[in-house]
């Protein structure tokens, strides 16, 4: 019998974390401020949402791909897929789907 080595899978780091910090500082300029008014605004039970939300805003602006993706979208290239793909998916791989 012979050892196999393992590998790890390490996630790497989110490129925006989730924290209104981090959100903030990965948004820029009057999208930055329109995040601090419907923070600031939102009552105390919509203020995850409100995060999350923004989270995904970051996420997208900050996505190095963010170029080609919308080239894709405009020219009616970009794949899609199913919700409960996606949802499978991010199942798969550990990460939220609520």
């Amino acid at each position: 019998m012979t050892a196999q080595p393992m590998h790890h899978h390490r996630p790497e780091p989110e490129r925006v974390p989730r924290t209104y910090d981090g959100i903030a500082n990965a948004l820029q300029g009057a999208r930055r401020m329109e995040f601090f008014r419907e923070f600031g605004e939102a009552p105390l039970e919509q203020a995850e949402s409100v995060l999350r939300r923004w989270w995904c805003e970051a996420m997208l602006d900050t996505d190095p791909d963010a170029d080609r993706i919308r080239e894709a979208a405009m020219a009616g290239t970009l794949p899609t897929t199913t919700v409960d793909d996606a949802l499978a998916l991010r199942k798969a791989r550990g990460l939220p789907v609520d």
